[in-house]
C-alpha cells in the first residue's frame, strides 16, 4: 500500500501568512489566511475542500475549531498532534485519504501568533515528574543535553555547531521573507549570549508568528490546476520517546528508522534528493537529521556540515528558505519545510532557486527530538 501511493496524489497549492510578526492577528485568523492563499494558488475554493488536517498549539480540538472558522464541513479530518512533525504525519495521511477515496481537496494548515502573543517557545505539555527536580528549560534544555552528548561522544564543537547557524543566515539573505537578515559569522555565533550550554541564543531557533497550508488532490485532477503539481512519492513516521530523559540513546533519533522507510516507499535513494528541508529547532537537529537520514555516517556531521557544505553553493541544499533558525518557527514548523519543498520543485524560489531540484527530502520533528517524520516529493520527472 505504502508503495502504491507513489506519485498518486500531489501538492497543488501553497500559502503563508503573517511570517515574522502579525500583531492584532489572533493564529486562527492567520491559519485561514494561509488556507485561502494557498487555495487560490491552485485555483481552487473554500468550498470545495472536503478533507481538513490541521494541529495548532492553542486549540484542543484543532479541526472542530479550524472547520468551524473557515465554514467548511469536511468528509474526513485529522487533528493528530504530535508536535512539529505533524504536518508530514498530515501529508502521509492525506496522500492514504485523497487515494482511499475519503475525501477530494484535501487542506493542511497551521497558525501562531506565538512571538506577539507572548514570545515564549514552549515544548512541554505535561509534567515529568523525573526531570522536574533539575528545573530545565523545555525544550532547549533537551536539546542542549542532546548536543553535549555528541560532543562527548563523536568531537563534534560548538564551531560545527555554528556552521549550521551561519548556513541557514546565508540562505535566509536570498529570502525576501526570512524574519532575519544580515551577515553571520562562526564567531558571532560562538560570542552570542549562552542560554543552555553548549547551545548559544544563536543556535536556538527564531520566536515568530506566522502561518502556512497547502492543499493537494489526486494526481489526475492536479494536472488541470493552476500551478505544476508537486508529487506524493513517500513518507513514513517513527516514535521512540516523549521525555528526553527516556531516549534510548541521545545521538539517534527515530529519524534512523522514519528515512529509509519514506526513502524506499518513494523508490529513491539518499544520492537522489536534490533538497533536504530538515526541521531546526536548534543547530544539533541538522547535524543528527543528517546522520540518521544518511547524508553522512553517524558521528560526522559536525565535520560534514564545515567549509559551507550546507550553504548557498555548497555540496548539499539543506533548509534554502533560512530554516527556523534564519527564516521563521512559530512554534510548530513543520509545514513551512513543506512550503519550501514545494517552492523548490516548481523552480519558483528566486535568487535561492536550486537547479536541479526534482526530488526534496522533508522531515519534521516534535517534542523533544520525540517525533519524527519523513516524506519525500518530487517533480513530474519523477514519475
Amino acid at each position: 500500500m505504502a508503495r502504491a501511493l507513489r506519485g498518486k496524489v500531489a501538492v497543488v497549492g501553497i500559502g503563508t501568512a503573517g511570517l515574522g510578526e502579525a500583531p492584532g492577528r489572533s493564529a486562527i485568523e492567520l491559519l485561514a489566511e494561509a488556507a485561502l492563499a494557498a487555495l487560490d494558488d491552485a485555483g481552487l475554493t473554500l468550498a470545495e475542500v472536503d478533507g481538513l488536517f490541521t494541529a495548532t498549539s492553542v486549540h484542543a480540538f484543532p479541526t472542530l475549531s479550524v472547520g468551524e472558522y473557515l465554514g467548511i464541513r469536511p468528509r474526513f479530518f485529522d487533528g493528530t498532534n504530535v508536535g512539529g512533525s505533524s504536518f508530514e504525519a498530515h501529508l502521509l495521511h492525506a496522500a492514504i485519504a485523497l487515494e482511499a477515496g475519503f475525501c477530494d481537496v484535501a487542506l493542511i494548515a497551521y497558525g501562531s501568533n506565538q512571538r506577539t502573543a507572548g514570545g515564549k517557545f514552549v515544548s512541554f505539555s505535561e509534567p515529568y515528574p523525573w526531570e522536574a527536580p533539575y528545573k530545565p528549560r523545555v525544550p532547549l534544555t533537551a536539546y542542549a543535553l542532546a548536543a553535549s552528548r555528541h560532543m562527548h561522544l563523536y568531537g563534534t564543537t560548538r564551531e560545527m555547531l555554528a556552521e549550521v547557524a551561519v548556513a541557514a543566515r546565508a540562505w535566509a539573505n536570498l529570502n525576501p521573507q526570512a524574519f532575519a537578515k544580515g551577515p553571520l559569522t562562526v564567531e558571532e555565533v560562538l560570542a552570542s549570549r549562552m542560554v543552555s550550554d553548549p547551545l548559544s541564543v544563536l543556535d536556538c531557533c527564531l520566536v515568530t508568528d506566522g502561518a502556512a497550508a497547502c492543499v493537494l488532490t489526486r494526481a489526475d485532477r492536479a494536472k488541470d490546476l493552476r500551478k505544476p503539481p508537486v508529487y506524493y512519492l513517500g513518507a513514513a513516521g517513527a516514535q521512540w520517546h516523549r521525555a528526553i530523559s527516556a531516549m534510548p540513546d541521545l545521538t539517534i533519533t527515530a529519524a534512523a528508522e522514519s528515512g529509509p522507510r519514506a526513502l524506499a516507499h518513494a523508490g529513491v535513494s539518499i544520492s537522489e534528493v536534490n533538497l533536504a528541508m530538515l526541521y531546526d529547532a536548534f543547530t544539533i537537529n541538522t547535524i543528527l537529521f543528517l546522520e540518521d537520514l544518511g547524508f553522512c555516517p553517524k558521528g560526522e556531521g559536525g565535520r560534514f556540515v564545515q567549509g559551507g557544505t550546507i550553504a548557498p553553493g555548497g555540496k548539499l541544499a539543506v533548509n534554502t528558505n533560512g530554516g527556523g533558525l534564519s527564516c521563521v518557527h512559530p512554534g510548530m514548523y513543520g509545514l513551512f519545510l513543506i512550503v519550501e519543498a514545494v517552492t523548490q520543485l516548481r523552480g519558483e524560489a528566486g535568487e535561492r532557486q536550486i537547479r536541479p531540484c526534482d526530488v526534496a527530502l522533508v522531515h519534521g520533528n516534535g517534542g523533544t527530538l520525540s517525533s519524527q517524520v519523513t516524506a519525500v516529493l518530487g517533480s513530474a520527472r519523477t514519475l
